[in-house]
Order: structure tokens, then C-alpha cells, then sequence
């Protein structure tokens, strides 16, 4: 068991882990941006640090910042939360450097699996039934409206990177598409640090297995 760690993430996920970790006796370190300086997190976490400007890109995606304010709050471990960086299998190889624990998978297997795209080809490869979409290595634009039209409406814009519903967008229509993968896009871009999208065929009703 660690006695402390830091949380490299924000808001409600941050308080979460908090909780848990006051349930387990845990001290924990909080970082934040200098937008959230004032958020229940910060007060609620043992110590709080500054990692940089309001933008994610600045603060809560900068892998040497989290490690440097992990080095300066004296933790054992990394805590990503979801989203920002648990998918990023450069924080779990700086941990690993650092000789901080990562609560996480292994770097080679967020490299594999962070990725939506990475994942459906694994799955694709191992010959599991996957929901119908592209995720060519020619993400752009234009190959998505073109392969928009074997898939089939409605459908699903989303982010390779990341989870928590950023960077995802339905689309009932053609017309819609163009729009919808450039805000998908900044969207993702802005949360994840990566813009590159997949489309998939949209399932009503689906279950989680």
C-alpha cells in the first residue's frame, strides 16, 4: 500500500480519488492550472501545486510537469483519474524513470490499447467481431467524409485518444458530417492532445460488456 499520491487530474475525478484515499489513509497530492485554483478539489487534496496555465496542454497534459510536481510533493505514486493522461504511455514510462508508481497499466499496453484505433485493429487482427467503421491510417477529413459513405448513417465521430465522451460526436446526416469531425477534432485536440478520429457505425440501445 502507498501512503501517498498525487492526482493528475482535476475536478470531480480528483475528488473522488481524494475520498477513497482518506478512506485508506492515504496523504494525497493535487495539482492544478491556474484556472481551477480556486476548485473544491485543491482544498479538499493534503497539498495542492500549480503545474501551469489554464489550457490542458499547459498544465494537465504536460507529462514533465506532473513528474516535477510529483518529485516536490514527495509521493510514491501517479494516479491519472481517466481522460488528460491515462492513455498517454509516456506518463507511465516517466514513472517508471522517476521510480514512482504508475496506477495503471504498463506503458506497451496503453500504447496498444490507449488508442481507439490501436485497439480496434488488435481486435480486428485477434478476430473478434468489432462495430462496423473506419480507422484507416489517412484520418483526415476527407477520408472520413468518403468512408462515411460505406458506413453508413447514423454514425459516430470519435477521438482515437481519450474517453469521457470528449471528442464525440453523432451524425444522422452527410451534411452534418464536415462539422462535426472539425469540432470533434478541437475538442479532442484541446482534452487529449490528439486529434486524430475514427468513425463507426452508431449502435441504439448498446450494452457494455
Amino acid at each position: 500500500m502507498f501512503d501517498s499520491l498525487l492526482i493528475a487530474n482535476r475536478g470531480e475525478i480528483a475528488r473522488r480519488i481524494i475520498r477513497t484515499c482518506v478512506r485508506l489513509g492515504i496523504r494525497t497530492v493535487a495539482v492544478y492550472s491556474s484556472a481551477d485554483r480556486d476548485e473544491p478539489f485543491v482544498r479538499e487534496a493534503d497539498e495542492a501545486i500549480h503545474i501551469g496555465a489554464a489550457p490542458a496542454r499547459d498544465s494537465y497534459l504536460r507529462v514533465d510537469a506532473i513528474i516535477k510536481a510529483a518529485h516536490q510533493g514527495g509521493v510514491q505514486a501517479i494516479h491519472p483519474g481517466y481522460g488528460f493522461l491515462s492513455e498517454n504511455p509516456e506518463l507511465a514510462r516517466a514513472c517508471e524513470a522517476a521510480r514512482i508508481a504508475f496506477i495503471g497499466p504498463p506503458a506497451d499496453v496503453i500504447e496498444n490499447m490507449g488508442s481507439k484505433i490501436g485497439a480496434k485493429r488488435l481486435a480486428t487482427a485477434a478476430g473478434v467481431p468489432v462495430v462496423p467503421g473506419f480507422e484507416g491510417d489517412d484520418g483526415s477529413t476527407k477520408a472520413l467524409l468518403h468512408a462515411s459513405t460505406s458506413v453508413g448513417f447514423p454514425l459516430l465521430v470519435k477521438a482515437s485518444a481519450g474517453g469521457g465522451g470528449k471528442g464525440i460526436r453523432r451524425v444522422d446526416s452527410a451534411r452534418e458530417l464536415e462539422d462535426a469531425i472539425q469540432t470533434a477534432r478541437l475538442e479532442a485536440k484541446a482534452a487529449f492532445g490528439d486529434d486524430r478520429m475514427l468513425i463507426e457505425k452508431y449502435v441504439d440501445n448498446p450494452r457494455h460488456i
